[in-house]
């Protein structure tokens, strides 16, 4: 059989596809729980260290700031030497920085690690969704890149369940130490039970292109092809990114995610914080959070689904506008946990829908050369937003600003994400490969 391109493309998934796709997801349940480890322990390490909140928001930010680097970085990198390699090697730079941070005696070390642990998360993310979208075919990449994303939040349910038993048990360290254990576990299962992806290999062309991506698809359960004709492909680099073909998705879709990640950070780096700060212990403070992530993990699903029947780019902008509100909401809820819990589900809910939604478009607006590039640019400048938001969110708190106007003022970022996301002509949901 002859083939152009990717072979998967067209043929029903098989149960090892699914795995893979199981593997990318329990990546970014990791992700997600490394990523709010700092908020886990942030209530200890403020009342340790004796720091206000302007400074616990700058601490709160360093590992954006790392994800933001390490997303542009390891993007370029994954579309160089491929996703299987560059996750594994962001794997170990993610349990370093854990483990690091678990030894840390004052803010500025903490910080430092922070910065180092977030390299290895911003790589993760471009290079499970290149490789996520890639295992797929064409029938269920969207919801395969969805269902990835969703681990993000379930990363949230179980890390923040455990870090509510390790705070009653241990001090704030043991936080880091479990996320560097975990980390560390998953280097193994990687190595051997994902393989490169078809698509990438194809597209570097070459005398063993079509042995290896035979010996791949008989990994995968998939029938051997007898040809590949792969086209010659330009080097992936940041100007195409900015070519004429891709300059306004790529800086609208970056705006996006900017300003989405705002609003997105603020829920999850500041909710322990101002639970605790309102007298409830941080253990139930952190059960806040988790309530915030089981929303955001229903959320996931639900918009999962949907892809399946309608366009992804709508049901974005439709979640991103309800995140917003959501989010003002909760600035005006009051102090009762049960209430607390109720709307930080909510937040959850559509903020989370609205990031897996901005993953999916990504994956489906650029072809497989530019694919982690893309993803790595994107996300990289748009973790600005989730940079700033912690420490904007902080000085604004420094500054006697009330929880209300603060909400108000980061759930605008949803709204302009929204906005930038209709302007940006993807919201077909067609696909490039």
């Amino acid at each position: 059989m002859s083939v152009a391109g990717n072979p998967l493309e067209q043929r029903p998934m098989t149960g090892r596809q699914w795995v893979i796709v199981a593997i990318m997801v329990s990546l970014l349940a990791l992700d997600g729980f490394d990523v709010l480890s700092i908020s886990f322990a942030s209530p200890g390490i403020a009342a340790d260290w004796g720091i206000d909140r302007a400074a616990l928001g700058f601490i709160l930010s360093m590992e954006l700031v790392g994800m933001a680097f390490g997303s542009i970085l390891f993007g370029r990198i994954a579309d160089r030497i491929g996703r299987r390699a560059t996750i594994l090697a962001c794997l170990a730079v993610m349990a370093g920085g854990m483990f690091g941070a678990s030894s840390a005696t004052g803010p500025t070390v903490l910080s430092g690690w922070r910065v180092f642990t977030g390299l290895g998360l911003g790589g993760m993310l471009a290079a499970t969704n290149a490789a996520t979208a890639e295992i797929a075919n064409a029938r269920y990449r969207a919801f395969c890149v969805v269902l990835m994303a969703g681990g993000y939040p379930l990363g949230n349910i179980v890390g923040g369940s455990v870090s509510a038993w390790l705070l009653t048990e241990f001090s704030w360290h043991a936080i880091f130490i479990f996320g560097g254990a975990i980390a560390l576990l998953f280097i193994p299962i990687v190595w051997f039970m994902v393989p490169e992806s078809i698509s990438f290999l194809a597209s570097r062309g070459g005398a063993e292109t079509l042995g290896r991506v035979n010996r791949v698809l008989h990994r995968l359960g998939q029938p051997a092809v007898d040809n590949i004709a792969a086209a010659p492909q330009a080097k992936a680099s940041m100007g195409a990114l900015l070519s004429s073909e891709y300059w306004r998705r790529t800086i609208l879709l970056t705006v996006a995610y900017f300003a989405h990640f705002m609003t997105f950070y603020f829920i999850l780096k500041w909710i322990p914080k101002i639970v605790a700060d309102m007298g409830f212990e941080p253990s139930m403070a952190a059960g806040v959070l988790v309530s915030a992530s089981v929303g955001g993990a229903l959320g996931c699903g639900v918009i999962g689904l949907l892809s399946l029947r309608l366009r992804v780019g709508w049901l974005t902008i439709g979640t991103m506008l309800l995140s917003a509100v959501a989010v003002f909401i909760f600035g005006r809820s009051n102090s009762h946990l049960q209430t607390l819990s109720m709307i930080a589900a909510a937040a959850g809910f559509f903020t989370n829908a609205g990031v897996v939604g901005l993953y999916a478009i990504v994956a489906q607006s650029f072809p497989t050369r530019l694919r982690a590039t893309a993803t790595g640019f994107v996300i990289g400048f748009g973790r600005g937003g989730s940079a700033l938001a912690p420490f904007l969110a902080g000085v604004l708190f420094a500054a006697g600003f009330a929880l209300g106007t603060v909400a108000l003022l980061m759930a605008l970022g949803s709204l302009l994400a929204a906005a930038a996301l209709l302007f940006s002509g993807r919201l077909s949901g067609g696909a490039e490969v």
